[in-house]
């Protein structure tokens, strides 16, 4: 086959149905990778990230609609403004499934039946749709009813249970971890049911759930507990099954260590000149280590402290042992590790103070299906003549009529 294609999902229609972070992640990964993202948003107000601000890009507005949390995952789409609560609004996403390869929607399980929209009835006009649903719970069980969000999901999923200090309270992580995550799962099992597809012919219904994903994303952790019996707690930035794995205390800061084996540990005993500890049978491997951790803090703290962070990272990293500072998100973008690798770009974008907006990058990298940027996160229903026009052949007269009727 010699189809020649610049990216890896170029050809793909993708009808998307999501709102807020876990769906949008997911979909802005396909758009990245070269898919037809057609974004149906409620007309006046928009995907509900838009309000979620500030900051906003166009702050001096009297209704911004431009948030940074819907900037975030919004780019390589296309938005059309529909009333999915009408009968003419149904009809002409129903018409759009029929041109499109894959459906993603994150209303709560069961929600869309009302509109006609649910999988038993998309499959009907459209046998190989690929339909992906992402709810907080899942489509069965006994929470599939509930909504899901992210905060309320690291809590029930257990990852604030062992998130923070050793004493302190649990913890929920500085971003939507549980969101983010399941958009990530999403996107790899729409990856996974096209392969399907192309082999059998096959559409299908996907599940996922941002509970399981949370569930599973817990990884080690939970497997430390179906082995062991016991309850994992918080032990604040320590690891609780490799030592020395952690923040340490600079001359000049808080600084990382993660030494995760134990030839990297007596590299870091030789260059900090302690290596009689190394040669102590109570921290020569990381079990012994482990059962010695509070010993072991002692004489690394002490050692430490000695030294900046430059001086411990210059060092260290000659001798490859893992190490670094603890940058905030300023620092990170002026990391020239970042800077190098393009993690942030630059988009035009008509709300923008100089016509410009900073996004961040993806972080795949082909060497020949290269990743592109074609369009900045979308105005609210800034597509949706030329999309209805283009994909569904509706006339000038047609689309007035829909605006006068307010479906569009």
């Amino acid at each position: 086959m010699n189809k020649k294609i610049k990216q890896p999902l170029e050809g793909i229609n993708v009808l998307d149905l999501t709102r807020v972070l876990a769906g949008p992640t997911s979909t802005q990964v396909l758009g990245d990778l070269g898919a037809n993202i057609i974004k149906i948003e409620r007309p006046i107000t928009g995907d509900d990230s838009r309000n979620l601000g500030p900051p906003y890009l166009d702050n001096s507005s009297k209704n911004p609609m431009e948030s940074s949390y819907f900037l975030s995952v919004n780019r390589n789409k296309k938005s059309l403004a529909i009333d999915l609560t009408t009968k003419e609004g149904q009809d002409l996403a129903k018409k759009l499934v029929k041109k499109c390869d894959i459906l993603v929607e994150n209303f709560r399980a069961g929600n869309l039946k009302q509109y006609g929209l649910d999988y038993s009835n998309i499959k009907k006009i459209n046998p190989g749709i690929i339909y992906c649903s992402i709810t907080g719970f899942g489509q069965n069980g006994p929470y599939a009813k509930r909504g899901g969000y992210d905060y309320l999901v690291q809590a029930m999923g257990g990852i604030m249970s062992i998130t923070g200090e050793k004493n302190g309270n649990p913890t929920k992580i500085g971003v939507g971890v549980s969101d983010i995550i399941t958009g990530l799962y999403s996107s790899i099992a729409i990856l996974s049911a096209l392969h399907f597809k192309k082999e059998t012919g096959q559409g299908q219904q996907l599940d996922i759930s941002l509970m399981d994903s949370q569930v599973s994303w817990l990884s080690y952790v939970a497997q430390n507990y179906l082995v062991s019996g016991k309850t994992p707690k918080r032990i604040g930035n320590d690891h609780p099954s490799i030592v020395p794995y952690q923040t340490v205390k600079a001359k000049d800061g808080l600084m990382v260590l993660a030494i995760a084996n134990d030839r990297q540990f007596s590299s870091f005993c030789e260059f900090a000149k302690i290596n009689h500890i190394f040669k102590d049978s109570k921290f020569k491997t990381n079990s012994s280590r482990v059962r010695n951790r509070k010993l072991l803090n002692k004489v690394i703290n002490e050692t430490i402290i000695k030294k900046t962070i430059n001086q411990w990272v210059e060092g260290l990293t000659k001798v490859n042992v893992p190490c670094g500072p603890i940058n905030n998100i300023k620092q990170v973008f002026e990391d020239r590790q970042v800077k190098f690798r393009n993690m942030i770009f630059s988009m035009k974008h008509p709300k923008a103070k100089n016509k410009k907006i900073k996004l961040v990058g993806s972080p795949m990298n082909f060497s020949k299906s290269k990743v592109k940027y074609r369009k900045p996160p979308p105005l609210l229903g800034e597509d949706t003549d030329k999309v209805l026009k283009t994909f569904l052949n509706l006339s000038n007269k047609e689309l007035n009529n829909l605006k006068r009727k307010k479906i569009i």
